[in-house]
Parts: C-alpha cells; structure tokens; sequence
C-alpha cells in the first residue's frame, strides 16, 4: 500500500491542480453586496425638503419630456417593445430617485435622479477629520489627508477587503493637511499644508520637490520668491503638467512651474478696499484653465482671466459675495455658472454673464470646516456639498443635492449621525460619490455605490474575498540537496588575520595608553625640556644647562648624606632620639658587571 500511495503522489506532481476537482459554489455577488447595503437608519434623513407632490409612479424607462433631466447612465430598455418590462434589475427604491410635477406645464413632466448610494464602505484610518480628498482620473487610487497631518493612499486595484491604505505620508511636521490635487496625468499629486511650501510627490509617495518659501521681511509680496505664511487651497492645471495654483494667508496667490522650485512664474495680489494684507481663503481654475477664481478673506469674489499682459487686476471683483469667508469656489465646464460656499452656512449660484446677484442661494447648510467643497455630478446637472454637525443639533452630518438647473434642493443624504461632512466628489468612470467625515476623535472617507449602476472601485474591493485552502489542495514541493547551505557543513573562515587587525586596533581591542617616558619637566614626565620658551631657547643655544635630568637619582641623593650626618640642621635633630640607623645597600661590583 505504501508503494501504491508513493506512486501515485509521483504522478499526481505531473498534472495541474485543478485536475479532477469540482469547483465549489462561490459566494454570490449579490450577498457580498448585501454586507454593504445602506440600512433604512441611514437613510432618515434622505429625501429632505423636496417638492410635496411627488409622483408615485416614477417613469421607468427613462424617458423624459422636454423639460425632464435625467442624471447618471440610461436604464436599459428593450428596443423590441414599446411597452415591454425593464431589461436588467431595476433601480433600487433607495437611490434618491424622484419625479416632481412641473408648475409651469399641465402635462406630467417627470425628472429621474439616479444617485448611486444604495451600498457603502468606508476607507478609515485617520484619527481626526478627514479635511482633503483627490481621486485619480482613472479612479484606480484615492488620497485622504487630515487634521491628524497624515496622507493615506489607497489602490483599489491591491485593496483587500480590510480597505486599509498602503502607504502613508506625514508632509509637514505639525501642520494639517488642506488641499489635494491629481496631475493631469496622473502621475504627480500636490500637497498642500498648513505650511507656507507646498509639495510634489510622485504616484507612488516619493517627494518630487518642494516649493521655497519667501522671506517674510520683505513688505512687497511681489519681491518674494514664494509664500510666506501658510497655505490654504492649492490645485493643479486641468491641462498643463507643470503648472499649479496656489493662495495663502499672505494675501497672495501664485502660479508656479514644476520644473522650477525655487521661485513662481506669477504673483497675484488682490483687489483690497484697504492696504493691507487679508488672506485669499480658497482658489480654483476654469476647466479650460483661461481663468483663476479667488476667495478673499473680505468675503469677495475675484476672477482674473488668463491672457497677455495680465496682472493682478481682477476681470471680476464681487465685494461682500458672502458674509464671511469662502470656503470653496468652483466653475461649471460649460462656463456659465460659478458655485460658492462659505462659513456663513450658505450655498450661491452665480450667472457668469450676470454677476452682481446670485442666481440662487441655499441657506441652512452649516459649515465648521475651511476645507468644505463643493463638487458636481458626471453631467453636472447636480451640485452636491456637505454640512457639519452643531453642537446642539440632533442632525448628522449630510450630504445635499441641488439640481443646477431649477435651483431647488433634489436630495439630502445622512452620511454620518455624529461627524461632519467635509469634502465630497463624484467620480465620472466610477458612477461612485465620496464624502469624507471627521471629528476631532476619528475621520474616515465614505464611498457610495450602486452594483447596478457603478463600476470597478469599491465593487472591486468588496468583490475581491480571499480563498480559502481546501484539504484537497496539492503543491508540489522540490526537494533541493545541497548539504552546504546547512551551518553544520558551511566552511568556517579562518579568523586569524582578522584578530591580528583587531588587536592593532587601540580602540577595538581595548588597549589601555602606555606610560609616558623618558627626562620630563615640571612633573610632567616625557615632556618638553623646558615649559617656557625661554627655557627651551636658552637650552639649545648652550645658555642654560641642567645637569640633573641626566643623573640618577639615587646617586644625586646620596651624594648629600655625609654632610647631612655631619650636620643636621631640620629634621635630624626633632628624631635624633627615635631615629632609626639609615641603612643603604652597597654597591655589588659584580652585579654591575
């Protein structure tokens, strides 16, 4: 039986693994799913203040009327019916979607908003609020950065399904991270701390470059080579690889070039009602990067426009915009509308044809956070930021959607019931929405997803269980003989001409100094012949000559005892009684042979 079984060991190594195995069921997609499905708690606060005469039966085909919007991908529908059911699954009841009347048309105009928020991970490891937030373009990798002035990146790619970071950065020692922003490549991402230089690193977290800092005695913020104070928002070119805009407290914003670290391209002083400094808060670009927007601590508004000659002279000044400062700015593709949020817990849509009055303002939208953004959908038909959570308020920290079109509210979403709701995005490949949460105790980064409408992301994680071994698994296993990587038959190296080195060495080997020798002066044996110059002068000339370093003493002693006996004068005479006979040993003639 024995030499059966080695047999067929033997020619089992021949054949592949997964030779006459039946393969288990796997666990289904749709029960992974259901782990990460948002419960009916979460949603509480969902569908807030929306119109009051909802439609109950929402158009499932898609299909809109003149008027109608419809935001994210189609449903699929069967061409070969008219009339036919919906092709696929259908749409979760929990997505946000709703159809609202049209008061200007008697016929049913209905709108379908399809957010995809029906499943939800979270992406933890920060210990304070999660303040920044910048996902590639590919939406392969996410960057979160925070009070706690970490960096964590994450590749949805090699996440496994604890959805931990592989690798994090501390950018500047003690200050909080404020700004993240991808290249146009993806290549290279811009940190932006509280720190006055701001810093590139490549797609992996190694340091490219740090931009210099200014000297902070000079008054002109023009004749500085960089900032002086910290930094406050800080974004990439949308097209343009080497170029990025940054504003800071120092009341100035710059334009810098990659490849030059040690100095700008552009200074940009803003429009003040009065000489001083007052900090730009927030800055952006156009989508075709031929415009920069600025928010000014002053609670203004300026646009320059991006031509020859161009100056500090804003194109566009809007004084007293908000009522305090801004937290975000941010244009439509189409450049017809500019977003703008502010701490004073407001939300402004402004015409770019018509600046002097907003189109719209939302109120009640509570904002604690500096960082606070402001993002829109795919097709930009929505506007979507956070709020925070008040002290004494019993609501959590939301999520709301603005239709940019009708100007009025479509969704509000319960992210977290405790933490505020800092910066948001809404990645177009993906079809996914993220919202970063924090407070001063634990910050983390929600994704919010759809299986039915998004793609790879968060699905890739969840999707991506580990195997479990099976008692049926075989590997084969080489057997390798070589008895010499084995300590009991390594050669041994000879260790003598190492020794001998060591012992040379005074400090290896421990080898205490020898004793000075030879004629010394002043106590100081093995020392110079004189201790003063002079001495020593007067010696070689042949001036000075002492005899007594060439004696010995024994004999130099000696030679004062006969006249000592003879006649003593200081201690003899006090120990004449007591004083024991001296005894000298005699010379032996033939021991000094």
């Amino acid at each position: 039986m024995e030499d059966e079984a080695e047999i067929y060991d033997g020619i089992r190594a021949h054949f592949p693994l997964s030779f006459g195995k039946q393969s288990k069921p796997q666990t289904s997609l749709e029960s992974i799913h259901n782990t990460t499905r948002r419960s009916s708690n979460q949603h509480q606060q969902l569908n807030q203040s929306l119109p009051s005469n909802p439609s109950p039966n929402p158009n499932p085909k898609g299909e809109d009327d003149d008027d109608g919007v419809e935001i994210g991908p189609p449903i699929p529908v069967d061409e070969d019916e008219e009339d036919g059911p919906v092709v696929g699954p259908p749409p979760p009841p929990r997505v946000g979607a709703e159809v609202t009347d049209d008061e200007d048309d008697d016929d049913d105009g209905e709108a379908l908003y399809r957010i995809p928020v029906s499943n939800e991970i979270v992406l933890k490891g920060h210990s304070k609020v999660v303040s920044a937030l910048a996902v590639d373009h590919s939406g392969s990798r996410v960057l979160s950065g925070s009070y706690d002035y970490t960096v964590r990146m994450y590749d949805f790619q090699g996440m496994k399904r604890d959805l931990s970071s592989f690798r994090q950065l501390e950018p500047s020692e003690g200050h909080q991270v404020r700004a993240l922003s991808w290249s146009p490549t993806a290549g290279f991402f811009l940190c932006v701390t509280g720190s006055a230089q701001a810093k590139i690193y490549d797609r992996d977290g190694i340091t490219i470059g740090e931009f210099v800092k200014g000297d902070m005695y000079i008054r002109d913020l023009k004749n500085t080579k960089g900032h002086i104070t910290g930094l406050t928002c800080g974004e990439w070119h949308p097209d343009k690889k080497e170029t990025i805009l940054t504003s800071s407290e120092d009341g100035s914003l710059r334009i810098w070039d990659v490849n030059d670290f040690n100095s700008q391209k552009q200074v940009i002083k803003p429009k003040l009602a009065r000489p001083g400094r007052v900090p730009v808060t927030t800055c952006a670009w156009h989508r075709d990067g031929r415009s920069i927007v600025g928010g000014i601590g002053d609670g203004s508004i300026q646009i320059w426009n991006i031509k020859a000659g161009w100056g500090s002279r804003p194109d566009v000044h809007l004084q007293k915009a908000h009522s305090d400062d801004i937290t975000a700015l941010k244009f439509s593709s189409d450049g017809r509308h500019l977003i703008s949020r502010s701490f004073d817990c407001t939300l402004k849509v402004w015409d770019m044809r018509q600046m002097k009055q907003p189109l719209k303002m939302f109120e009640d939208l509570p904002n604690n956070y500096a960082q606070t953004n402001i993002a829109f959908s795919p097709d930009e038909d929505l506007i979507l930021t956070g709020t925070s959570v008040e002290r004494e308020s019993t609501v959590g920290g939301l999520l709301c959607f603005f239709d940019r079109e009708k100007l009025e509210l479509v969704s509000r979403l319960g992210i977290s019931p405790t933490r505020s709701v800092v910066q948001c995005a809404w990645h177009p490949k993906l079809n996914q929405v993220f919202a970063t949460v924090g407070d001063k105790s634990k910050g983390g980064t929600h994704i919010l997803y759809d299986p039915t409408m998004s793609e790879r992301g968060a699905l890739v994680c969840v999707a991506r269980a580990p195997r479990t071994k099976s008692v049926d698994d075989f590997e084969v296993q080489p057997v390798i003989h070589n008895p010499h990587a084995l300590p009991l038959f390594r050669d041994q190296p000879s260790r003598k001409r190492q020794r001998d080195k060591i012992l040379k060495d005074p400090l290896k080997s421990h080898k205490p100094e020898l004793p000075m020798t030879g004629p010394g002066c002043g106590g100081r044996t093995g020392t110079s012949s004189g201790s003063l110059l002079t001495q020593y002068l007067l010696k070689q000339g042949g001036m000075l000559k002492e005899t007594w370093m060439d004696e010995d003493p024994r004999e130099a002693i000696l030679k004062h005892a006969e006249a000592a006996e003879k006649d003593p004068k200081f201690i003899a005479p006090a120990y004449a009684e007591t004083q024991p006979k001296p005894v000298f040993q005699d010379s032996d003639s033939e021991d000094e042979k």
